[in-house]
């Protein structure tokens, strides 16, 4: 969006003048800057839109779900026991249905503090329902527990059974997140990730697949030359798609990040809940561009962003585009294949070139 411009106005028209460069009149020139989460340019208007963080459900019974083709990024974990979840963060997208939406975990809430997001969820952990009321009014995040607004922004559909049926819209998320203070412009406007150019066709190369494996899902990436991106599936060998666009989910970025997790111990052991190390560093792979780079995940603090850096430190850049972010245990099966490299054609010598 062009940024606005006051009207020029002068008291009295005068007489115009001939002149040789004189032309039509110029136009404002949009101000575009990279987005937060995407690198993608956008209006500065879009671009201090408050991060919305939603927690997503995994099991089979919730498939295919909704909102993926508008998140900038996807974080998926495990949440209990060896069943992910995923958290989809939005910015400069605007989905239309999200869902099903489901319950707060506290290294989640680590993720989503981030961009002090507004923290969308069904309940959740007692370890992260008492971390929200303590710090969930922008200390960490904004909380928007489904409890507390109800009907009004929440539904649940009759095509599928309770827990996995709950939704809500980028409309209503909008709108919930300016309630909660969550409002445009009151938090970080610039990319935490480094974001390059992305790779000529001529320059990607050809195939390639990622595969992790938790125990209630398999997912697998494989590289597309022709759009750059990572078509996913997921088990049991089913292409992901969004159910709220019927587009196929398939990201620009793949991050494998691996973090130590262990039992929550907390009062309901029979849940099987976890906790996890998000805070320090671990080994990670950052797949771009077609090529996959051995990485560390580095994030010092519960506010400062997760970043991944090579083996001498710097950032790795990503291609400008949705993020995937695939949590896994320590120990988790992970398969990473390179594709064919690009076929150089190299000039003959000249004294062999065709006269």
């Amino acid at each position: 969006m062009p940024s606005p411009l006051g009207a020029i106005t002068s008291p009295a028209p005068a007489r115009p003048q001939a002149s040789p460069s004189a032309g039509p009149s110029a136009s404002p020139v949009p101000s575009l800057v990279p987005a937060p989460l995407t690198g993608l340019l956008v209006s500065r208007t879009v671009a201090a839109r408050h991060v919305i963080a939603v927690m997503i459900d995994d099991q089979f019974a919730a498939r295919p779900q909704s909102g993926f083709s508008a998140a900038s990024v996807v974080w998926q974990a495990p949440a209990e026991g060896g069943i992910p979840r995923y958290m989809l963060l939005f910015q400069d997208g605007v989905p239309g249905a999200v869902g099903p939406v489901r319950s707060a975990r506290y290294y989640f809430i680590g993720w989503a503090a981030e961009w002090r997001a507004a923290y969308v969820h069904a309940g959740g952990s007692p370890q992260a329902l008492r971390t929200l009321r303590a710090q969930g009014r922008g200390q960490l995040a904004y909380n928007v527990d489904q409890f507390s607004y109800g009907s009004a922004n929440f539904w649940r559909i009759s095509s599928r059974f309770a827990p996995h049926n709950l939704y809500t819209n980028g409309q209503r998320l909008r709108q919930m997140a300016n309630g909660v203070g969550a409002r445009a412009g009151d938090a970080p406007a610039a990319p935490a990730w480094t974001f390059g150019p992305e790779a000529a066709y001529e320059d990607r190369p050809t195939g390639g697949s990622i595969e992790a494996w938790y125990t209630a899902n398999h997912i697998r990436y494989t590289y597309d030359r022709a759009t750059n991106t990572y078509p996913r599936w997921v088990s049991p060998g089913v292409k992901q798609v969004d159910a709220s666009t019927g587009k196929r989910v398939a990201p620009k970025n793949v991050v494998i990040m691996v973090v130590r997790f262990g039992a929550l111990n907390d009062a309901h052991p029979e849940k099987l809940r976890l906790e996890a190390d998000f805070i320090g560093s671990g080994k990670a792979w950052v797949a771009a561009n077609g090529r996959t780079i051995a990485a560390r995940w580095v994030k010092p603090s519960i506010l400062v962003p997760t970043r991944f850096v090579d083996a001498k430190g710097k950032p790795i850049a990503l291609a400008p585009g949705q993020t995937f972010v695939q949590v896994m245990p320590v120990g988790a099966h992970i398969a990473i294949a390179d594709g064919t490299p690009p076929v150089r054609q190299v000039p003959p010598p000249p004294g062999l070139r065709a006269q």
